[in-house]
């Protein structure tokens, strides 16, 4: 019964709309009739008032003179009347007149509020291809080319969240006037939409150094700092991608084209590192398209369980005995074949998929280390986008709960870089986890801006030297240097030491001189999927399976045997 009636109430609305709406065309259909019937009449009275005053007014002057006798008063009324009629016409069409130049003004209004944005002034994405292609043909007639720039603002979203939705105002307001200001006389701007500008540019087709002449002026100039309600806002940047209408695609190019290739150009150049601005080139739209295609296949990959764990075997130098063994992603996609962590996990980061897919090869990981040595470590690396995750420690130890693995055996990864982004929270997180037995390990050692304080007070177990310095140890004396100084270090923190990306025994020979260390590397073997790990491990005797049947449980006669 609620809901027929809600709609009843429904319809009774649209039809009560509807009916305003005829009332209102009704009414103003009457207004414009009467509009009409006015002017009419005052035409009509112009005509007599020129027929009667032509007699009346001869008469009336004579007669003030003394001459004459005065002016026949039917007619003389008459004229009055027309002057009546004349004026009340002449003020009706007045205020016609005047509801003309208001409505034309009001439409003016919402013209500019449908092509223009209200924040900056510049054109809205609804009008800027028009725009654009009018300054085409303008420019096509004086024998130039347009060229089109479209770039946004790096890190607005972080600068809008921490210092407020006025302050990314005052942001947007400020470089759209600065962007006009560089601009040359007969360019048009436009604000895409969120921090994204686009602008066109009539320039000479023969010096188009003109245009990368203003994009370097636009990178300065809008970095610079912007001041809101008393505070600098500093750290601005812009990604910038041109594009020109004489491109060589092997199509007809539209305004519509020419954004969405000056767009690609400005991903690459954010992908190249920011700050910095890149022509449009047709490869880039392929490039595109594969990292489009990429997006989309990781999404369904994560969702149907094309990501496995590879294992790289860790050596104790001291021993020459495998230790244990750091897990590495792969994606086995059906397309592709087998992908590198390399390619996928920059993309997973961005595409907030990092965390489920990274939640998917542990679990896995956690199954298969369940059947190696319970000597053997698992090292696992973690991505910064997941130390972001204040419930991280939360997941990965109900990961160690539902798999049943023992949390010392367990090793997570942690990179330099992650230190510096939540120093706070990856302590806290650090804690957690070794309150539960979990390792920490500090890797990629060296790469990055690690103080002595931070390893200090965070309780990290281990730190890994980055292969950058152990592929050049001995060729390289800087290099020596360097892994010489860090196992002091760890020695004096009593941190024990991995080293990445052996390859060579003289690598080998070399960290032995320093001290003890564990390595890891092609010269113990490339990555391996789980089963061949597991056949590897079961030559050398290190499955639970393999002990299992080389120390056999004692009979029930057995176990009697000896009680006796």
């Amino acid at each position: 019964m609620i809901a027929h009636s809600s709609g009843n109430r429904g319809v009774g609305d649209h039809a009560g709309a509807g009916a305003g709406r005829n009332s209102d065309a009704k009414k103003q259909l009457e207004r414009t009739g009467r509009d009409v019937v006015v002017l009419a009449i005052s035409f009509v009275a112009l005509v007599l008032f020129v027929g009667t005053g032509g007699t009346v007014i001869p008469q009336a002057i004579r007669w003030l003179q003394g001459i004459g006798l005065p002016p026949d008063r039917v007619l003389s009324n008459a004229l009055l009347l027309n002057i009546a009629l004349i004026i009340f016409g002449w003020r009706r069409y007045r205020d016609l007149t005047d509801q003309v130049q208001e409505r034309s003004r009001a439409e003016e209004r919402a013209r500019l509020l449908a092509e223009t944005d209200p924040l900056t002034g510049c054109l809205n994405r609804r009008s800027v291809c028009a725009a654009i292609e009018e300054l085409r043909n303008a420019a096509g007639r004086r024998g130039e080319q347009v060229a089109v720039l479209v770039f946004d603002l790096d890190n607005f979203k972080r600068l809008n969240d921490c210092n407020g939705h006025a302050a990314g105002d005052a942001v947007l307001r400020e470089s759209a006037r600065r962007l006009q200001a560089v601009l040359p006389q007969g360019s048009l701007t436009a604000r895409l939409g969120g921090d994204e500008f686009a602008c066109a540019i009539p320039f000479d087709p023969a010096r188009p150094e003109v245009v990368e002449r203003i994009a370097a002026q636009l990178l300065e100039t809008l970095s610079a700092p912007v001041e809101s309600a008393g505070v600098k806002l500093e750290g601005l940047s812009i990604s910038l991608g041109l594009a020109r209408f004489d491109i060589a695609t092997g199509k007809a190019v539209t305004a519509q084209d020419l954004l969405h290739m000056a767009d690609i150009a400005m991903y690459h150049a954010k992908k190249a590192g920011k700050d910095r601005y890149f022509w449009f080139e047709p490869q880039m739209e392929s490039e595109l398209r594969f990292r489009s295609e990429l997006e989309a296949g990781i999404r369904h990959g994560v969702a149907h369980g094309e990501f496995v764990p590879f294992y790289e075997p860790q050596v104790d130098l001291k021993t020459g005995t495998i230790s244990g063994f750091e897990m590495l992603a792969r994606w086995q996609s059906p397309e592709l074949g087998l992908v590198g962590p390399d390619l996928f996990i920059p993309i997973a980061e961005e595409i907030g998929v990092i965390g489920d897919l990274s939640e998917s090869v542990i679990r896995q990981a956690l199954q298969d280390a369940k059947e190696w040595d319970p000597a053997l470590s698992l090292s696992v690396n973690i991505s910064p986008v997941q130390l972001r995750d204040p419930w991280f420690a939360q997941k990965l130890l109900k990961l160690l709960v539902e798999a049943n693995f023992p949390a010392n055996r367990l090793e997570i990864e942690i990179t330099e870089s992650c230190l510096h982004e939540n120093l706070g929270l990856v302590r806290s997180l650090i804690v957690s986890l070794k309150n539960q037995g979990v390792r920490i390990s500090l890797d990629d050692f060296g790469t990055g801006y690690s103080s002595l304080a931070q390893l200090r007070s965070l309780p990290f177990d281990r730190i890994k030297i980055d292969r950058s310095f152990i592929s050049t140890l001995a060729s390289n004396s800087d290099s020596m240097t360097i892994v010489q100084a860090i196992a002091s270090l760890g020695s004096g923190l009593g941190l024990p030491i991995t080293a990445e990306g052996v390859e060579d025994s003289e690598v080998v020979d070399e960290l032995r001189r320093m001290g003890e260390f564990k390595a890891q590397g092609y010269l113990y073997g490339r990555p391996a999927a789980a089963p061949d790990i597991e056949k590897r491990l079961a030559e050398l005797g290190l499955l639970r399976k393999a002990q299992t049947l080389a120390f056999p449980s004692p009979t029930n006669a057995e176990q009697r045997a000896g009680t006796a």
